[in-house]
């Protein structure tokens, strides 16, 4: 069960400790999260790292998602791999009490410098959040989970047509109680979902489950809007691969990818 009641993803109760609450819930399952919100706090921990450089930016991120993180509070460890003068790179583990590390990301930060080369950002325009209706998340049996907590609008697609779709996503609590929400957590905590919001096969027969993520990003996210515009690709063998066009308001921003293990529901 939850551990905190706060009107947020996470309650912090010391710098590396965190309390979930109901809005982590994900749709599949009651005693799990759905990865978005960890994938933010994994984020939020190489943000927020000792002696972080604030000319370094978020470049890329590789998420192993090596079992469900479980509904109970969370450890999160740091390490940095490499520490260069216009690369680092960073580990970061996510470990519930009394349990087995569940997620870990490799996170790559690349030297920013703002106007020193021109600005190239090819890449489909997508309708804005103002021009896309709000729709429902498919039924969850639960009151309270991440389908409250995100505000979703569909420019192309649903949760309930199967096919590619244009989902615009904003966060409705934040990510840590009492903390500003970053540009950065706001992509990551959207991000885990294309998979869902382009599903190709019926929710209710099949299973297609994210055993990763990586979110690439060239341009440092802006806004309270993320616009994932995804589609997925199944193999018969049941392997597939979700594949998302990160956008905001400005613009395109990314892309994320998801490696999805397919199978029929028992």
């Amino acid at each position: 069960m939850p551990a905190s009641e706060a009107e947020a993803f996470y309650e912090r109760e010391d710098h590396g400790r965190f309390l979930p609450t109901a809005y982590t819930r994900g749709p599949w399952d009651a005693d799990s999260q759905h990865a978005g919100p960890p994938a933010a706090l994994l984020g939020l921990a190489v943000e927020q790292r000792p002696g972080g450089r604030p000319d370094m930016r978020v470049a890329r991120l590789t998420y192993e998602i090596m079992r469900p993180v479980p509904m109970r509070p969370l450890n999160v460890s740091t390490r940095v791999l490499r520490a260069g003068r216009s690369v680092e790179l960073v580990e970061v583990g996510l470990t519930p009490d009394g349990g087995q590390e569940v997620m870990r990301a490799t996170v790559l930060l690349m030297k920013a410098a703002p106007g020193s080369v021109p600005e190239v950002s090819p890449g489909r325009q997508v309708p804005g959040p103002e021009a896309a209706p709000s729709k429902a998340f498919f039924p969850v049996p639960w009151e309270q989970g991440y389908h409250t907590a995100m505000d979703l609008r569909f420019a192309a697609g649903s949760f309930l047509e199967p096919g590619p779709a244009t989902a615009w996503m904003r966060m409705r609590v934040p990510l840590v109680a009492g903390e500003e929400i970053t540009p950065l957590s706001r992509v990551l905590t959207a991000a885990d979902s294309g998979n869902g919001v382009s599903a190709e096969l019926d929710f209710h027969r099949y299973v297609f489950i994210n055993a990763d993520l990586t979110v690439s990003l060239h341009r440092h996210p802006e806004g309270e809007w993320v616009c994932l515009d995804a589609r997925t690709m199944v193999d018969g063998a049941g392997i597939g691969l979700a594949e998302s066009a990160l956008h905001d308001e400005k613009g395109p921003l990314g892309r994320s990818t998801q490696t999805l293990f397919v199978a029929a529901r028992g």
